[in-house]
């Protein structure tokens, strides 16, 4: 997938500081001679001060990011996970099967991973190189153009400020699987006071948090995996051995709106539209990094693990969906035409149903409630780490910089949890309604945030040709370059355009759903052009192009990385089995 350098640097045992005359690893410099004694001068003195040093935080030209570093490998690896995997793969993902039929969702899903692996390679070189707070957000604007970041950070913003009351009112829904006892009022509000509680914590709290919750995930999606080779190998009540046979019976491919091969393309178009939403990118990983102890070398693992997670996860997961029912199953229709709630929609549990297994679809329901709250939590991290991110480039109010003592940048916290209040909208206009109203919103958002990371690879990527950095030397260097950068650019950018096809279809007109589906298709040139006029800003030379930024602050920082000892033996094999 990519070259990982090793680094040596903070693994295995403690690594401490090395004094003058001692062996010498330069992380970026090239090809340091770890084999004799250095008689170089000793390093200078430290760029932070005693409390930025001793938490960890990485000073940053111009504001200082106040954020500390207490993200362990394990927190970092399930943070993506948790980010990554939603309702939309458990519950959601049966509207795919229902539109295109087996075969056309496990194929998108597959192709839509490539697209998602393309755009992971692009960032992973860079954020590895310069581990910083939001820095997808903040490379836009330092290696494309100043507009081009505000419009690209505002973008992220959005979208994953809108995802947490989608997640919100998914878990409303979920809950309302068992029982109406607890109006939606008082779940919601509930769940928002519990994502304020956890995130306004230290940094170590939030982490450890969603660690637990996306190890629940992961246990979920592999046991249903598990479920269903097991099933369909005839080990379940009625002793059916189905195999593939709903692949055969209906058939592979559904068709929509259109008889024939057009309708069949269509079922195909709207099942790569499903996998544009569902399927997470590195952005998780990615806005991890300014909070990560000793990046350099826990970043690039991370980045690794997307490859097996969009495999094990995502591709096998439409296939198992595929498998357990079928694509004109009635109840899995009228779960989807009548709203109904929580997991009664997930295709895994109409295959329960079908095969009247019992308890487990309760099981299911209780763990995808996890899930869905896991990744709320994920997105309220995300969108008040975005929103710092342009504070500090003077993109946003400058008292969103300010942290509280733990390192959290409170007020852009708050105003995330200000923005989750939307989820209050399904009281009076219906969970389902609200529902398509933040995908429609969102799905067109993600696709130009992941377009905006491959764009500002190209960029940087000249600029290290013009300015003579070897791209060999760095953390990671990712491989298929610029080839990968632009077949995720253009994959996306095109998706971007597709997603709102369906109104333009003869009888299918409706203006809400054009304006949610582009409406960020239109703010983000907007966007753009604002900034552009009001800062007259203007693209960057490649030999303009800052590409050391924080780098000597990150290097000094690694050189005096301390591997924390563990707190007990399960701490230490948590973080060997999910670090790794």
């Amino acid at each position: 997938m990519a070259d990982s350098k090793d680094l040596n640097i903070g693994q295995g045992e403690p690594v401490h500081r090395q004094p003058y005359g001692e062996k010498h690893i330069n992380v970026l410099g090239g090809k340091g001679d770890a084999d004799s004694t250095s008689h170089d001068p000793p390093p200078p003195p430290p760029l932070y001060n005693d409390d930025a040093e001793r938490h960890g935080s990485v000073a940053i030209t111009g504001i200082r990011d106040n954020t500390h570093r207490k993200l362990k490998p394990r927190h970092i690896q399930l943070i993506g996970i948790g980010g990554t995997i939603g309702t939309a793969l458990y519950v959601q993902i049966g509207r795919g099967l229902l539109q295109g039929g087996p075969g056309s969702l496990f194929l998108a899903f597959t192709i839509w991973c490539s697209f998602i692996l393309a755009v992971t390679l692009c960032q992973a070189e860079m954020v590895s190189y310069l581990p910083i707070s939001s820095p997808f957000i903040r490379f836009a604007g330092r290696y494309v153009d100043e507009a081009f970041g505000f419009a690209a950070g505002w973008n992220f913003f959005i979208f994953k400020a809108i995802l947490v009351p989608f997640e919100i009112t998914a878990c409303n829904v979920i809950i309302h699987y068992w029982s109406d006892v607890v109006p939606p009022g008082g779940i919601i509000a509930i769940v928002i006071v519990l994502y304020g509680l956890i995130n306004v914590l230290a940094v170590k709290w939030y982490g450890e948090s969603e660690f637990w919750a996306a190890l629940g995930k992961v246990l979920l999606i592999i046991a249903l995996i598990f479920y269903t080779f097991i099933t369909m190998l005839g080990a379940n009540p009625l002793g059916d051995r189905y195999g593939f046979r709903y692949w055969n019976n209906p058939g592979s491919f559904a068709e929509l709106y259109y008889d024939g091969s057009l309708g069949r393309f269509l079922g195909f178009l709207q099942c790569l539209i499903q996998a544009s939403f569902t399927i997470a990118g590195p952005d998780y990983v990615s806005m991890s990094a300014g909070e990560a102890e000793n990046p350099r070398v826990v970043m690039p693992k991370a980045y690794n693990a997307v490859f097996y997670r969009l495999t094990t996860f995502f591709i096998l997961g439409a296939l198992c969906v595929g498998i357990n029912v079928p694509y004109n199953d009635p109840e899995l229709s009228a779960a989807f035409e009548n709203g109904e709630p929580g997991a009664a929609a997930s295709p895994y549990v109409v295959s329960m149903n079908r095969l009247r297994i019992q308890v487990l679809p309760d099981i299911v329901n209780a763990l995808v409630l996890t899930a869905a709250f896991s990744a709320g939590n994920s997105y309220v991290y995300c969108a008040s780490r975005s929103l710092f991110g342009l504070a500090l480039e003077g993109k946003a109010p400058k008292f969103l910089t300010r942290t509280n003592r733990s390192g959290v940048p409170i007020y852009c916290v708050l105003v995330v949890l200000a923005i989750a209040l939307l989820a209050f909208l399904q009281v009076s206009n219906g969970s389902a309604t609200v529902l398509a109203w933040f995908v429609n919103l969102v799905t067109a958002s993600q696709l130009i945030n992941f377009a905006c990371m491959c764009g500002s690879f190209l960029f940087w990527l000249k600029a290290c040709e013009v300015q003579g950095l070897d791209r060999k030397s760095l953390p990671y260097t990712a491989k298929w370059q610029p080839f990968t950068a632009y077949y995720g650019l253009v994959g996306c950018t095109i998706m971007a355009f597709v997603g709102g096809y369906t109104v333009f279809l003869p009888g299918n007109w409706d203006v809400p759903t054009f304006l949610f589906s582009y409406f960020m298709i239109g703010l983000f040139p907007t966007l753009f052009i604002t900034w552009k006029l009001i800062k007259k800003t203007r693209l960057r030379k490649s030999h303009e192009v800052d590409l050391r930024g924080e780098a000597d602050e990150i290097d000094e920082y690694t050189r005096n990385f301390v591997q924390a000892p563990y707190r007990n033996k399960f701490d230490k094999w948590f973080n060997v089995i999910f670090g790794g």
